[in-house]
C-alpha cells in the first residue's frame, strides 16, 4: 500500500508543507506553557528562593517592587489522530479506509517531519488498537507498518464511546484529526464536543465515496446495512434518490456548520480526488501556498 511512489509524494508534501502544523490547517498554535523560553508573558511576586537571575531590575529600581519575570517556552506540537476503522469504511473504489490511511499517514509524516509527537488510534465502536506518541521521523516506517496492519473491524461507528476511553488517559492535550466518514448513529458532536471540553483542538476530516453521496440505484432492491447486518426492501424512484441526495448534502452542511461555529477546521474528502491533492487544497485553504 505504502510504496515507493507514495513515499515520494509524502516526502514533497513534506517540503511544500512550510511548517503546516504552525498555520491553520490543524489548530493554528503550538501548546505553549510558561516556563524558562524567551519569549516575556508576564510578572509574578518574588518569593524567598527564587532566581534572582530573573528579576525585574527596571521595576525594581523605578517602583521598588521585587517582581519575576515568567517566559513562556514552545513545546512540540502532540498530535492525536483518530482513524475509523469501521466496517462501513470498506466502502468504494479505492475503499474509504485506504483512503483514510493515506491521509493519516501524509499528515502524520509532515508532523514527524516538523518534530512534533504523533499518535494514532484506531477505533470503531471501541479503540482497537494504539500507536503510542513518537517523534522524529525515523519512526515513519514503524508508523507505515502499524497503518498498513489495522484491519476494519468492529459493528458501528462510536465516536463517543472511543473519546471517553481515549480522554482518560494520562497524557497532554493537544490536536485531534478525527479520518472518519461520521456515519456514527448517536451523532458525532458528542464525541467531539467531549475533546474540545478537554482542550484538544478538534480538526474534521469526513470521508465519503461518491456514490455515497450521488447512488446510481433505481427500482426494487434489497437494502443491507453492511455494519448491523439490519435488511430493508425498498423501491428506489426519480423521487427518493433525490430526497437521499438532499439528505446528504444536509448531513455534510451540518458538519461544516458545526465545525466553523465552534472555530476549527473541516474537510469534506470525496475519495476521487487524490489524497496528495486533497493534502494540497487543505493547504491552499489555510494559506500556505499559492
Amino acid at each position: 500500500m505504502f510504496d515507493s511512489d507514495f513515499m515520494k509524494k509524502l516526502e514533497y508534501l513534506s517540503l511544500v508543507s512550510r511548517r503546516i502544523f504552525r498555520g491553520q490547517l490543524l489548530a493554528q498554535r503550538r501548546t505553549k506553557q510558561l516556563g524558562g523560553g524567551v519569549e516575556f508573558a508576564d510578572h509574578r511576586d518574588y518569593a524567598l528562593g527564587d532566581d534572582l537571575r530573573y528579576l525585574d531590575w527596571n521595576v525594581f529600581a523605578r517602583l521598588g517592587n521585587r517582581l519575576i519575570k515568567r517566559f513562556e517556552e514552545e513545546e512540540d506540537l502532540h498530535v492525536y489522530f483518530f482513524l475509523d476503522c469501521s466496517p462501513s469504511m470498506q466502502v468504494g473504489r479505492p475503499d474509504k479506509f485506504d483512503y483514510a490511511r493515506q491521509i493519516t499517514a501524509a499528515l502524520a509524516y509532515i508532523a514527524l517531519a516538523d518534530l512534533d509527537r504523533i499518535s494514532v488510534v484506531a477505533f470503531s465502536d471501541r479503540i482497537h488498537d494504539v500507536f503510542p506518541l513518537t517523534r522524529g521521523k525515523q519512526h515513519v516506517l514503524s508508523l507505515l507498518r502499524f497503518l498498513e496492519a489495522i484491519v476494519p473491524g468492529g459493528t458501528t461507528t462510536d465516536l463517543t464511546a472511543c473519546v471517553n476511553a481515549f480522554i482518560h488517559r494520562k497524557q497532554r492535550p493537544g490536536l485531534a484529526v478525527i479520518v472518519s466518514d461520521l456515519f456514527d448513529p448517536s451523532g458525532f458532536q458528542k464525541g467531539i464536543d467531549a475533546l474540545r471540553y478537554r482542550r484538544y483542538e478538534p480538526n474534521v476530516i469526513q470521508v465519503h465515496d461518491p456514490g455515497e453521496a450521488s447512488p446510481r440505484l433505481a427500482g426494487d432492491m434489497q437494502l443491507i446495512d453492511m455494519e448491523t447486518g439490519a435488511s430493508r426492501d425498498v423501491t428506489i424512484s426519480e423521487s427518493v434518490l433525490k430526497r437521499y441526495k438532499q439528505k446528504f448534502a444536509a448531513f455534510l452542511d451540518s458538519l461544516k456548520h458545526y465545525c466553523n461555529g465552534n472555530g476549527f477546521g473541516c474537510t469534506v474528502a470525496p475519495t476521487s480526488v487524490p489524497f496528495d491533492e486533497l493534502i494540497l487544497r487543505m493547504m491552499r485553504e489555510a494559506g500556505d501556498i499559492g
